[in-house]
C-alpha cells in the first residue's frame, strides 16, 4: 500500500468492504497506480490470514455483480451491523447469515423474488458521517452544502414533513415550484432512507395515498380512481389556524396532462422504504394494498392494444412537455416493469393479491419479450432495420411493424459505436424513435428489464459515446437534440425545448443518481465516479441549477431553477451509493429468470 493510503487508513482501523470496494473502482479508474493490498477481515476486525496482492489486472477481473449471488435474507428492524461491518469473505463466499424465519407474505416475498441482500442499517446516517468519511477520506464539501440545502426544502403539514418543494429560487416566479412533485420528490425520499430518516418518506406515502382516493375531473370529465397526483401543494389558513392540502391531477398541469408515472414512482418508494427499513408494517396496511391495486387495474386493463406496453400522451413523465414520446415511450414501459415487480414484492397473499399477482405475472412475460426484443439495438439490428423490407403480411414477417428502411436518421449510424446498444425511445406501427432516453435505460438497468448483456452494452455506449451524453455536466436527457423544422412540428415550436435545452437535449443533474445506481449494478462505479466528479465542480457554484444547456452541457439553463431540490438530492444519492454500495438494494432488483426470452440479442430481430 502507498505511503499516502497508510496514512489515510491508521492502524488499528480495519478496512472494511465499503473501503474496499471504494479503492478497487479509484484502482479501476486510474487513481491508483500501485498495487493494492486486499486483506481478509473478520465481523470483528480481526485479521484472517496473510494479505494477498492482487495487481490491476486482476482487479479488473472483479464482478461487482457478486453482492446479488448470495442466498436471500430477510430484513429485520432489529439488525443494527451494517455493510461495512461486514467482511470480504462473506461477499466472495456467499455464506449466508443466520436469519429469523420471515413472518409475513412481505418477507416472504422479498426472499423470493428480492436478492439484493446488502441493505443499509436503518440505525446509520450517511452524508455529515459516511462510511468513507470514519476511515480517514475527507467527505467532499459539496455534501454538507446539499444536505443543508435539501433540509431547507422541506414542507410540513401539521407539524409533520410530508415532502421537499421542487425549488427555492426565490430570484423568479415559481410558477408552481413551490410544490411537492411526487417524481421530483422520488431522489429526496431515497437520501433520506439511505441517511436513516424513514418517516419523512413514510408521511409522504401515506398523505400521497389519501390525495388518490379524491374524486379527480378535468373540464367535467373523470380520471381513473387510481391517478396518483402529479403534485400537491400545503395550503395555510391564517384566519381558521389550519392546513389543507391541494393536489394536482394534470387539471393545472401544462397541456393538461394526467401524469402515468406518478403511481409507478409510488409503488417504487414502497418497495424501497420497506427494503430500507425492514419495515412491512406500512405496505401491508390496508390502504395500502388498496392503493397499488387501484394503480394496477389502471393499467392492466385490457383493452384494444396488441402489444404489452401501455400507450401514453406526450408529457405524461419527466419529458413533461410536447416532445414526442407519444405512444409507448421507454420512460414509461421501464417504470412500468419496475412498478410490476415491485407490486409482486408487495402484494399480500389473501384472495385480492392473488388475482393480482398472477395478472402482473403474466404481464410481465409478455412485456420483457416484447422490450428486449423490439425495443433494443445495437450495430447488428440497426444493420437488419437498414435492409427491412416493408409491406410484409402474416405471422413470417420479419419487420413487423412496417419500419421504411428511409426513415432512419442520419445521426444514428455515427452515433452507434462497434460495442454497445441501448433501448430506443419509442416502438409504434412504421415509427421507432431512435433517441436516447436516460431514464428509461438506467430504469431497465436497474428493474432488470435489461438482460445482463444488454446492460453492459448500455454502460459500454456511454463510455464510448462520453462527449455526447455527459459532456461538460451529467447527463444528457435525452440525445439528440431535433432543431429546425422538426422541432417546430413535433414541439410545436416550445420556446422552452429549443435545441440543447430543457427536455430537448439538456443536461440534468438528477440523472446522476440513476447512473451511479447503474454504475454499481453493472460494477462499473469508475463511470459514475467520473461523472460526479464532473459535477462537483459546478453544482455549488452555480447553485444547484435544474438543467444545463448546450451541446456538452457547458451553461445553466436559460429558464432552470436554481437551488433545485430533485439536483441537490440526486447528487447527495449518488455520492451516498458510491460510499456505500450496499444502498443498491433500496432502489434495483435482480433478475428474474422466469421473465427472461429464450432468445439469443443477436435474433431479436428476426421472429
Amino acid at each position: 500500500m502507498d505511503p499516502l493510503t497508510m496514512q489515510r487508513v491508521k492502524s488499528p482501523y480495519r478496512l472494511s468492504q465499503v473501503f474496499l470496494l471504494h479503492a478497487l473502482s479509484l484502482a479501476v479508474s486510474g487513481e491508483f497506480n500501485c498495487r493494492l493490498f486486499v486483506q481478509d477481515v473478520s465481523l470483528k476486525g480481526s485479521l484472517k490470514g496473510a494479505d494477498t496482492l492482487r495487481d490491476l489486472a486482476e482487479i479488473e477481473e472483479i464482478d461487482f455483480s457478486r453482492i446479488f449471488d448470495r442466498p436471500p435474507r430477510p430484513l429485520n428492524m432489529d439488525r443494527q451491523r451494517s455493510c461495512d461491518e461486514r467482511s470480504l469473505s462473506e461477499l466472495s463466499t456467499g455464506v449466508p447469515i443466520p436469519s429469523p424465519r420471515p413472518s409475513s407474505r412481505i418477507e416472504n416475498n422479498f426472499r423470493l423474488f428480492d436478492h439484493l441482500n446488502y441493505s443499509s442499517s436503518p440505525g446509520r446516517r450517511s452524508g455529515f458521517n459516511t462510511p468513507i468519511s470514519q476511515i480517514g477520506v475527507e467527505t467532499h464539501p459539496t455534501m454538507a452544502e446539499a444536505w443543508e440545502a435539501l433540509r431547507r426544502s422541506l414542507v410540513y403539514f401539521r407539524g409533520q414533513p410530508v415532502g421537499t418543494i421542487a425549488a427555492l429560487d426565490n430570484s423568479e416566479e415559481q410558477v408552481n415550484y413551490d410544490q411537492v412533485f411526487v417524481r421530483d420528490f422520488v431522489p429526496s425520499a431515497l437520501a433520506f432512507l439511505m441517511n436513516g430518516e424513514p418517516e419523512i418518506v413514510k408521511n409522504f406515502i401515506l398523505k400521497t395515498l389519501r390525495l388518490q382516493s379524491w374524486e379527480k375531473k378535468i373540464d367535467r370529465f373523470q380520471l381513473g380512481e387510481g391517478v396518483m397526483p402529479a403534485s400537491f401543494k400545503v395550503l395555510h389558513d391564517p384566519v381558521r389556524n389550519n392546513e389543507t392540502l391541494m393536489a394536482d391531477f394534470g387539471e393545472s398541469a401544462i397541456g393538461r396532462v394526467a401524469p402515468v408515472d406518478s403511481g409507478f414512482w409510488w409503488i417504487f418508494l414502497l418497495r424501497a422504504y420497506t427494503k430500507s427499513t425492514g419495515d412491512t408494517s406500512l405496505a401491508e396496511k390496508p390502504e395500502c394494498q388498496k392503493g397499488m391495486r387501484l394503480i394496477l387495474s389502471l393499467c392492466l386493463s385490457e383493452g384494444f392494444d396488441t402489444f404489452p406496453t401501455l400507450l401514453c400522451a406526450d408529457g405524461c413523465c419527466m419529458v413533461d412537455r410536447r416532445m414526442g414520446v407519444y405512444g409507448y415511450p421507454i420512460e414509461i414501459q421501464a417504470l412500468f416493469f419496475m412498478a410490476l415487480r415491485c407490486a409482486l414484492l408487495l402484494l399480500k397473499q389473501d384472495e385480492e393479491g392473488n388475482e393480482f399477482v398472477q395478472r402482473i405475472t403474466k404481464r410481465l412475460h409478455a412485456l420483457s419479450f416484447h422490450m428486449r426484443s423490439y425495443y433494443w439495438i445495437d450495430l447488428k439490428h440497426l444493420n437488419d432495420i437498414y435492409r427491412y423490407k416493408t409491406e410484409e403480411y402474416s405471422h413470417t414477417a420479419v419487420n413487423k411493424f412496417n419500419v421504411i428502411p428511409d426513415s432512419l436518421p442520419e445521426w444514428i449510424f455515427d452515433f452507434m459505436p462497434v460495442r454497445g446498444g441501448y433501448f430506443i425511445g419509442n416502438v409504434s406501427p412504421a415509427r421507432m424513435d431512435f433517441r436516447w432516453f436516460c431514464l428509461g435505460n438506467c430504469i431497465a438497468i436497474l428493474s432488470s428489464l435489461a438482460t445482463p448483456e444488454q446492460s453492459t452494452a448500455i454502460m459500454d455506449l456511454i463510455e464510448s459515446r462520453w462527449e455526447e451524453l455527459v459532456g461538460e455536466m451529467p447527463l444528457k436527457v435525452i440525445y439528440p437534440a431535433i432543431e429546425s423544422h422538426e422541432w417546430q412540428i413535433v414541439t410545436g415550436c416550445d420556446p422552452k425545448n429549443t435545441r440543447w435545452s430543457y427536455h430537448n437535449g439538456g443536461s440534468w443533474p438528477v440523472l446522476l443518481w440513476l447512473l451511479t445506481a447503474a454504475c454499481i449494478k453493472t460494477g462499473r462505479p469508475q463511470i459514475a465516479r467520473r461523472a460526479i466528479e464532473l459535477a462537483e465542480t459546478r453544482l455549488i457554484k452555480d447553485n444547484w441549477p435544474e438543467y444545463y444547456d448546450g451541446k456538452l452541457g457547458r451553461f445553466v439553463g436559460k429558464q432552470a431553477r436554481k437551488c433545485q431540490t430533485w439536483s441537490i438530492a440526486g447528487y447527495l444519492v449518488a455520492k451516498m451509493m458510491l460510499e456505500d454500495p450496499s444502498h443498491l438494494g433500496t432502489v434495483a432488483l435482480e433478475e428474474d429468470k422466469q421473465t427472461k426470452p429464450p432468445i439469443r440479442r443477436s435474433n431479436s430481430w428476426t421472429f
